[in-house]
């Protein structure tokens, strides 16, 4: 059996001496991994982040199988470069390894949209690609099938105000009826329902809350997992961030 396909790489480790197990993200296999044989030569090559285009081998479609693999863009120096990519690369790599079930060929979009947030994390800080990074998350949600609803109020059914998502049903809820709950709801960030709206480091550290809430409690607990130690980091950061710039 044999395939050909674009990917992004999220992690290598060591198998033997001169081979390596590489774990990709690719755009129509879902995430899966391969043998990569006398893999010295590529580890400037296989690192997380970097872009690459792969053809997969196997005897048998339930086989490990091996990769042969070309690179095709590289961002790995640049990402490792700057302490605030670095933690968004590992969050999303690690995030992206224990939420996508293993060679489920169908989430391009987030293939698409991860390729777009990494080429973000390479210009600036998190002030700059921390919300592409939430709206990444939500997409993942929405592919694994446990979308946000936050077109209309959960209470009354408006599409006006809304400015909470209620932590049971993933819905938006307006001001007037989320105010007596307040303290229980999720701040819904403008940029998730709003496009155009104006982003706040306040506003992703928020978004980053509402997102890790339901990608633990729908996603990773179920599958007995926790949330990665790298994806609480970047909560970590947004919250650090955003009480520097007050």
């Amino acid at each position: 059996m044999e395939w050909t396909d674009e990917a992004i790489v999220l992690s290598v480790r060591q198998h033997g001496e001169s081979a390596s197990v590489l774990e990709v993200l690719t755009r129509d296999h879902g995430r899966t991994a391969g043998l990569v044989r006398g893999s010295r030569k590529l580890k400037p090559v296989m690192q997380p982040g970097n872009s690459v285009q792969l053809v997969w081998r196997a005897r048998l479609s339930e086989h490990l199988g091996s990769f042969a693999v070309e690179p095709a863009r590289a961002r790995a120096g640049a990402l490792m470069e700057n302490r605030e990519a670095l933690i968004g690369l590992n969050a999303f790599s690690s995030l992206a390894s224990a939420t996508l079930p293993e060679r489920a060929p169908y989430y391009d979009p987030v293939f698409v949209a991860a390729n777009i947030l990494l080429d973000a994390m390479m210009e600036d800080g998190i002030a700059h690609w921390g919300a592409l990074y939430v709206r990444w998350e939500a997409g993942l949600l929405e592919t694994l099938g446990f979308g946000l609803d936050l077109k209309s109020c959960a209470a009354t059914g408006e599409t006006e105000n809304l400015i909470y998502v209620s932590p049971k049903s993933g819905r938006a809820v307006s001001e007037a009826a989320g105010a007596p709950y307040k303290g229980r709801l999720f701040v819904l960030p403008p940029f998730l329902s709003d496009p155009a709206a104006q982003i706040s480091l306040e506003d992703i550290s928020v978004g980053l809350a509402l997102t890790g809430h339901f990608l633990l409690e729908r996603a990773l607990r179920p599958n007995g997992k926790q949330m990665p130690q790298a994806r609480l980091r970047l909560e970590a950061l947004a919250a650090e961030t955003g009480r520097e710039s007050k």
